[in-house]
């Protein structure tokens, strides 16, 4: 786990947590829980507070992932009720491949937005329209290689939404990590010598699979 955090850390997810807050604490809403997101998240950042949100409470994490959580919060986001969620509270909202399985993925960026502090940040990824013209591949290279993708977005969709909603916008466009890129000879010999099939997000970052914002709630 802690060898697979480490990797992690250089994934755009963490390195914007790290331009938003660096060392210092700060109160995070991960909509997207899984995947042992909260064990990663904390041992990278052991000053933040975890609140996860996911559908389901069980998608791959365990009793040590629940241990780092402050708070999970089991609900259908499509549905915009989030009265549980606590409003003008968290310094950070982070929506990583989220709302590509939305249909009203803007509602729910707009509802979450009151959760948020002034002066908190929000990063958001996704799918980007480039991500239909890719070739199809096993692990999702084209936005239909995923069956529970419903919905595309864009980025200049999106600022307008945050924009008009109090947010500034620091930063968006296309995701191109170069970490992953440099890494990405040695990911797929790495693949290559443990007999695994290569997956399509070894090419995410050099073919400009996703997009992203990162923004500032303003008001």
């Amino acid at each position: 786990m802690r060898l697979k955090a480490l990797a992690s850390s250089r994934v755009n997810k963490f390195i914007f947590l790290r331009k938003s807050f660096g060392s210092k604490p700060f109160q995070l809403l991960d909509i997207g829980a899984g995947n042992h997101s909260a064990s990663k998240t904390c041992f990278v950042f052991p000053a933040c507070t975890y609140h996860g949100v996911d559908m389901e409470r069980d998608y791959n994490n365990n009793p040590e992932d629940f241990a780092h959580m402050k708070a999970f919060y089991e609900m259908d986001l499509t549905k915009l009720q989030y009265g549980t969620i606590p409003d003008d509270h968290f310094d950070g909202i982070w929506m990583v491949h989220v709302i590509e399985h939305l249909h009203n993925g803007d509602e729910v960026i707009k509802h979450l937005l009151p959760k948020l502090k002034k002066g908190g940040y929000m990063y958001i990824e996704y799918p980007g329209k480039k991500s239909l013209r890719l070739p199809s591949m096993y692990g999702t290279l084209n936005f239909h290689d995923d069956p529970t993708h419903v919905r595309l977005y864009s980025v200049d969709e999106l600022k307008e939404l945050l924009e008009s909603n109090g947010c500034e916008v620091l930063r968006s466009g296309t995701r191109r990590n170069p970490w992953f890129i440099m890494a990405m000879p040695f990911r797929i010999l790495m693949s290559w010598i443990g007999g695994k099939k290569i997956q399509g997000n070894i090419f995410w970052d050099i073919l400009g699979f996703a997009e992203f914002l990162w923004v500032k709630k303003s008001i």
